[in-house]
């Protein structure tokens, strides 16, 4: 098992500047953020050209990777892939190709995405688009020896009431995707506020074969606040989306997460990919150095737990 961070948080440095800073911070690995170079949002970022990425650039990336002792065990570009409008998902699918080519010129096994959703329709209408818009991203990927992976995030901020954006959010949608062809990237964080136990959910998952990737991100949840508004958050006071009023993410460590408990679930099961930092800390960020503080603080906080000697 090996201990990695995703680089979107570090969006304003180069690759090569984050991965020198996280050798030297004690990562072994980099969940690689490859978003277009236009996204502005404040958790995505482009550490790799992906629309010209060449294999002259592939064997510069792997004579970086080879300098520092670094892996890419994952390539990650999350959207919405069933966007309700057909060019707006096109362009999406467009760039989730790319993704794809780019993991398989380096010889990186998976890519993390999103399921999405139409938000203009039902649940079971979107099971529906699923079959007609996802599989052939499933086929385009496994001609290219690539998998693809979902994270759990409910991206409820897509929505305009905070209802969840994304479908993969829950065991129940695990065992529907993962008939469909993709595998998990399990983050526990997300769980933990829509009520569903991290290790049991865990415990299912890896039981089924389902689990190839992991985030970790931790989350910090305030039950007098939820008594106030509810499991859906903020309704007449909410500024955004994403203001729900109970709950928020934070570094690893900083949470109510049980990491021991987690990190000691994926080793009963033989789990052995890298769990990887994902920072939405906003005590530990809006500058590098409280972002690369958090991410520190993520480090030791997970390292006790991740056996000694897996770094290469």
């Amino acid at each position: 098992m090996k201990l990695g961070l995703l680089t979107a948080c570090l969006g304003e440095q180069s690759l090569e500047q984050v991965a020198a800073w996280a050798s030297q911070a004690g990562y072994d690995a980099l969940e690689v953020a490859v978003w277009p170079k236009d996204s502005s949002h404040i958790h995505h970022a482009a550490h790799l050209d992906v629309r010209d990425f060449s294999a002259a650039d592939a064997d510069q990336v792997r004579k970086l990777l080879d300098r520092y002792s670094l892996t890419i065990p994952v390539v990650t570009y999350c959207d919405n892939n069933l966007h309700a409008d057909d060019r707006r998902r096109e362009a999406i699918h467009r760039h989730l190709r790319s993704v794809i080519d780019t993991a398989a010129a380096l010889e990186v096994p998976d890519v993390c995405t999103f399921i999405g959703r139409d938000l203009t329709r039902s649940v079971s209408d979107n099971l529906k688009l699923a079959e007609q818009h996802l599989r052939p991203l499933l086929a385009y990927a496994a001609e290219r020896g690539v998998r693809l992976l979902a994270e759990n995030c409910p991206m409820e901020g897509w929505h305009a009431d905070g209802y969840p954006g994304n479908l993969a959010y829950s065991p129940e949608l695990w065992d529907w995707m993962f008939d469909l062809g993709f595998q998990l990237t399990y983050d526990p964080s997300h769980l933990a506020w829509l009520g569903i136990d991290p290790v049991d959910a865990l415990q299912y998952a890896l039981r089924r074969g389902m689990v190839a990737h992991v985030q970790a991100k931790d989350i910090e949840i305030d039950e007098r606040a939820r008594s106030r508004y509810g499991i859906f958050g903020k309704t007449v006071e909410r500024t955004s989306p994403t203001d729900v009023g109970w709950w928020r993410y934070r570094i690893p460590g900083r949470g109510q997460l049980d990491w021991n408990r987690i990190i000691d679930t994926l080793y009963v099961h033989g789990y052995e990919g890298t769990v990887a930092v994902e920072h939405e800390d906003l005590v530990w960020g809006g500058t590098l150095a409280k972002t690369q503080q958090g991410l520190r603080i993520a480090a030791q906080t997970l390292r006790p737990f991740i056996a000694p000697g897996t770094r290469q």
